[in-house]
């Protein structure tokens, strides 16, 4: 079990740190960028650059390439092979669970009508209800639309594609053929010969495997506890308001809410008190 947080510093050393981590992420632009990203080289630019980054709040398990598509400023998130569940917040509120050597592509802001991200490989999602705002993730073969449901999308490659519905419902369109087909929860649709074909999902435990081990990095600590407890069904999490912005980077493996807690503790130099099922998490001097 790891565990590691990033802590705010405003001392010199602190900051080369947090720079250091953040160029070994990919977090900041190569040297040879162009001209507008070229004010790194200068030393006293480079902690404009990463006062800039932490602020945002930008997660990445491997890296981020920051691009432009038309208006809309995007990110890649990728999780590594042998890498533990790497759990994202989206801006709507949307969590995204990505297995190992699996990537999504999202923008910093969604757009007012529609929520739109791509991915490409083995990822589970619970997306936040907004039925003025549908939420489409797009994969190598198919556009999957959805207004606020559980499932898993498993999409290697042009010629694999398979989903699972834990609660809600989702359409999935294929976007050679435009079949298209609604799936329901306990309902897997797999694509078999260019075809969509809908069956009952057989294996019950497939969403657990997602929490067996998950990792977050640099997560507000009001959204990592907003998904443990999203997890958990007896004893919940609460945190004081005034720490919900504080950044945590942590892996769990397959621990209980208070081992959870006890370790968010250790971290960000916190404590905890629990009455009844909720465990409460605030500053040690209170």
């Amino acid at each position: 079990m790891t565990l590691k947080v990033k802590n705010d510093r405003v001392t010199n050393d602190g900051w080369n740190a947090l720079y250091k981590r953040f160029e070994e992420d990919g977090l900041l632009p190569a040297a040879d960028n162009k001209p507008k990203r070229g004010i790194l080289n200068s030393t006293g630019m480079k902690w404009v650059a990463v006062a800039a980054v932490a602020c945002i709040c930008i997660i990445s398990a491997l890296v981020i390439h920051n691009m432009n598509t038309g208006s809309q400023e995007m990110y890649t998130l990728h999780n590594e092979e042998n890498a533990p569940t790497l759990v994202t917040t989206l801006e709507d509120g949307s969590v995204v669970y990505l297995n190992q050597q699996t990537s999504i592509e999202y923008p910093v802001h969604f757009e007012k009508d529609r929520r739109r991200v791509s991915m490409q490989g083995d990822a589970f999602f619970e997306i936040s209800k907004n039925r003025e705002r549908p939420f489409f993730i797009e994969t190598e073969n198919a556009r999957i639309e959805v207004l606020g449901t559980a499932f898993n999308v498993v999409s290697k490659d042009k010629d694999s594609f398979s989903l699972s519905v834990k609660h809600g419902e989702v359409k999935v369109t294929l976007k050679q053929s435009g079949q298209s087909t609604h799936v329901k929860a306990g309902e897997t649709v797999l694509l078999d010969s260019d075809n969509l074909q809908k069956t009952i999902s057989s294996d019950k435990g497939k969403f657990d495997g997602y929490l067996k081990q998950i990792h977050f990095k640099d997560e507000r600590l009001t959204d990592v506890i907003r998904i443990i407890n999203m997890n958990s069904e007896s004893t919940k999490l609460s945190v004081s308001p005034h720490l919900g912005d504080r950044l945590l980077t942590v892996t769990f493996s397959d621990n209980t809410p208070a081992t959870m807690a006890e370790l968010i503790c250790l971290a960000l130099n916190l404590k905890y008190t629990q009455s009844d099922n909720v465990i409460t998490i605030e500053d040690i001097k209170n």
